[in-house]
């Protein structure tokens, strides 16, 4: 058998070194596609978190903005004389009165009132047909959560009405006994319409992983997974989502938060695959998922894969004409060049414009703290007159004992001079008492927040309103659960801002006989609360929401600039708390401060 000749193997060559070279192009779009493909799954995932983290702060605040309301709800008198006695029409007219009010007052759903068995004896619906009266709701969850816990929290439709809703749930106590639950009804339509509008398939799920909202409405009452018969039962007992018939849109449980695309059965039938990126929310172990389209990703892929495979193709040419290319690699390095060029220009302007954002909010900061610095002064200014009458009082008693010393001196009586002189060191105590405090008031300090006891603060605070007190003939009774309560504050700051509210309740009941008031410090969770009370006329309706605005001041043009609230509320906010206002349900107006708790265990001073 003959060997073909080496003149007949010189034309194949060609053919197999573009055989090969196809070949690894090929392998080369095909790793990259995959590797595209990962990375853009990657960042898709990532931006989903970063959008699903807005959305789920937005839900959290949405669902806890209620859930003090039925506590509140339960302290009303009128309930409580309803369960005692629910055959009084008198007592049914005035809790029917009051659900209606608190329901339009909150703007919530519905509010009712349900006995130890679970009977509805009054509803803020009573006017309509389908009013929850006569119902019993022991059945829904939230009623046992509410008896068993305090609190009850239930999503699900009602029974009554066919709408569905976000119930909480507290009880109504008299004497430590629990005599029936009151429930509010909110309604969670502007959670839908948010999801709507964020141009994603969005769906909020129970945790059961039933999606009971979605900004697709078809998508509504379908689960990730087949659900078990344990809990097909409890839906049916609880009737959650009442006759719906939840429909699963996969045949097994989803991996989520994963690279990993799943394939979902739509409702038009259509199998397509998504990238599922969830998020907790809430305090039910709800969780909110996004359903991603792959379809942009692939396709990105597949373009940036085809590009690798081009350019592959261009290098292995290129390596193959190295020696026609000389020119044209001179010319791309000058390219390269001037791109680092202007990388190198782009980096520095974006340097300097960093530079100046920084020396931005270093002025920010400084005005921040000549403002807090402005409103010191300003309370200084308003205190003057009673702090010049506070000094001018120990000054004249020191010149009469002064006086009254010498003479007994010339007359030789020394036991009655030396009485006088422990009246005078004691004077001199207090009015070196009163100066030391005025600096440490009007002292500018450096934004260090530190350990304070709140007792000291509140002590300080009072000496500085002290004048104004005594001028509106007003007592103040200060209550603590504990005397060593401590925050994360600035001293002068704090005292700043308890004298600000001081001064506004003093205000609010100027001229007012009887004049009194409170303020209660005590702990909840990780929180100091601190509450302010009077027994003024309260916060009008108009005001309330301009109250925190800065220059907004109901007082006369010489009584201050409306800057007291704003300051404080700057300050507050600074530290990581909170300042809120309110009208008491007897008169007056409660501000409530709260402010992170510091560790017990440290030297307020250290």
């Amino acid at each position: 058998m003959s060997r073909p000749s080496p003149l007949s193997l010189r034309p194949l060559r060609p053919r197999l070194l573009t055989a090969v070279a196809a070949a690894a192009c090929l392998l080369i779009g095909l790793l990259g596609y995959h590797q595209l493909l990962d990375n853009n799954l990657m960042h898709e995932r990532r931006l989903a978190t970063q959008r699903l983290d807005a959305l789920t702060l937005s839900l959290d605040a949405t669902l806890s903005r209620h859930e003090s309301l039925p506590g509140l709800l339960a302290l009303e008198p009128s309930l409580a004389a309803l369960l005692r006695s629910p055959d009084n029409t008198h007592a049914l007219a005035a809790a029917n009165a009051y659900l209606e009010a608190a329901q339009q007052g909150a703007s919530v759903a519905a509010t009712y009132l349900l006995d130890a068995d679970g009977n509805t004896l009054a509803a803020s619906n009573w006017r309509q047909p389908r009013s929850f009266i006569g119902h019993n709701y022991a059945f829904r969850p939230y009623f046992s959560d509410a008896i068993r816990h305090g609190l009850g929290r239930f999503y699900g439709v009602g029974v009554t009405t066919g709408e569905a809703g976000y119930f909480l749930a507290a009880p109504v106590r008299e004497q430590n006994q629990i005599l029936g639950v009151v429930v509010l009804k909110v309604g969670l339509e502007a959670i839908e319409q948010a999801m709507a509008g964020a141009g994603d398939i969005l769906l909020l799920a129970d945790a059961d992983g039933i999606t009971f909202l979605s900004s697709e409405r078809r998508l509504r009452y379908r689960t990730l997974a087949p659900l078990p018969a344990t809990v097909t039962a409890r839906l049916a007992e609880t009737q959650q989502y009442g006759q719906q018939v939840i429909q699963p849109l996969a045949d097994r449980a989803l991996p989520l938060d994963t690279l990993q695309p799943v394939r979902l059965k739509l409702p038009d039938d259509a199998r397509r695959e998504h990238l599922l990126v969830t998020r907790p929310v809430g305090n039910l172990g709800w969780q909110v998922v996004q359903l991603g389209r792959l379809d942009e990703a692939r396709a990105a892929a597949f373009s940036g894969a085809m590009a690798l495979v081009f350019a592959a193709a261009f290098v292995i040419g290129t390596l193959a004409h190295l020696h026609h290319r000389r020119r044209r690699r001179e010319e791309l390095q000058q390219v390269y060049s001037a791109l680092e060029q202007r990388i190198a220009e782009r980096t520095a302007d974006l340097t300097a414009k960093i530079a100046e954002l920084q020396r931005t909010e270093a002025i920010l900061h400084q005005t921040r703290d000549a403002a807090v610095q402005a409103g010191k002064l300003a309370v200084l200014g308003q205190l003057s007159a009673g702090i010049s009458h506070e000094m001018n009082q120990p000054l004249a008693a020191l010149q009469t004992f002064a006086d009254n010393a010498s003479a007994l001196l010339a007359r030789g009586r020394h036991s009655e001079v030396a009485e006088n002189l422990t009246m005078i060191s004691a004077l001199i105590d207090r009015t070196g008492r009163i100066v030391r405090q005025l600096k440490t008031f009007a002292r500018k300090e450096s934004a260090t927040p530190q350990a304070v006891r709140i007792a000291g603060a509140i002590e300080h605070a009072l000496m500085l309103v002290e004048p104004r007190r005594r001028d509106s003939d007003a007592r103040i009774h200060v209550s603590q659960d504990d005397p060593d309560l401590q925050v994360i504050a600035e001293a002068g700051r704090l005292e700043q801002v308890l004298v600000n509210l001081l001064l506004n309740g003093l205000d609010a009941m100027h001229g007012q006989a009887g004049a009194a008031l409170e303020i209660a410090a005590s702990r909840v969770d990780r929180s100091i609360q601190i509450c302010i009370r009077d027994h003024g006329t309260g916060i009008p309706d108009d005001v309330r929401e301009h109250l925190f605005e800065p220059f907004y001041t109901t007082k006369g043009a010489d009584e201050g600039l409306g800057l007291g609230l704003a300051i404080s509320l700057t300050i507050v906010e600074s530290y990581g708390g909170t300042l809120r206002a309110h009208n008491a349900a007897d008169g007056g107006a409660i501000f409530v401060l709260i402010l992170p708790a510091a560790d017990p265990r440290k030297d307020p001073h250290a």
